[in-house]
């Protein structure tokens, strides 16, 4: 059985990515939790994930003797395995361009990653306005965020990114998770973008697995004293 060793749902946005594309798209696997507990050298969170993984990182998809460790690899790794699930779009351009949304994902929005952690079972409304205020760099992730959902969703139809769910919705999941948190304005039609998609039984069955956690971890908390 294919294993995913994952991170605490409620704060692991990238450990989502890879979770949700497989349990929406039907690929069988195994969860392996690795609950944070610090990401100290000592820690017991560290040293498990050190064991299967010289990175130190979750998420990790192991595969027989494969093992990857990237949330992208992971994802690219899942689309030549299981060519019958249509991660990526069929026509080239829009693959590419799905490709090129991910890569954009993965390497950039580092003013809302770092100023908006993601945390499904908070609400931060109160803090989303102050970030929103003091933060330009969020309110210009933001900005490219409704410019790109925008764009997608009129260029094809809905009801996701490339019409139908695949790796990009998976991608962004967290993002909109983010906005919900935050309580980030953005136009109707991305709020109702992210309620197809967390209405998705894969994506719904993280959010409600990340409600039932319960956890409560200073680091991952800059903005709350307690639960």
């Amino acid at each position: 059985m294919t294993q995913l060793y994952i991170g605490n749902k409620n704060y692991s946005s990238w450990s989502m990515r890879p979770w949700v594309l497989m349990k929406q798209a039907g690929i069988d696997f195994e969860e392996v939790l690795v609950r944070f507990d610090s990401f100290e050298a000592g820690s017991q969170f560290k040293q498990l994930v050190l064991s299967i993984n010289p990175a130190g990182c979750v998420p990790v998809l192991k595969d027989g003797d494969v093992m990857v460790y990237d949330t992208l690899a992971i994802c690219e790794y899942l689309a030549e395995t299981h060519p019958d699930k249509k991660l990526w779009p069929d026509d080239k351009a829009q693959r590419a361009h799905a490709r090129s949304i991910c890569a954009e994902m993965h390497a950039g929005f580092v003013e809302m990653r770092t100023h908006c952690g993601m945390n499904i079972e908070a609400d931060l409304s109160a803090q989303g306005r102050l970030i929103l205020r003091d933060q330009p760099g969020v309110r210009a992730d933001l900005d490219r965020i409704v410019q790109m959902w925008s764009g997608l969703l009129a260029a094809h139809g809905g009801p996701m990114l490339f019409g139908e769910f695949g790796i990009a919705d998976a991608y962004y999941a967290p993002i909109g998770a983010r906005i919900k948190t935050y309580g980030l304005p953005v136009p109707a039609a991305i709020c109702a973008y992210i309620d197809r998609v967390q209405a998705l039984p894969g994506v719904k069955a993280w959010l409600d697995d990340a409600l039932a956690e319960k956890d409560f971890l200073v680091f991952e908390e800059p903005y709350r004293l307690g639960r």
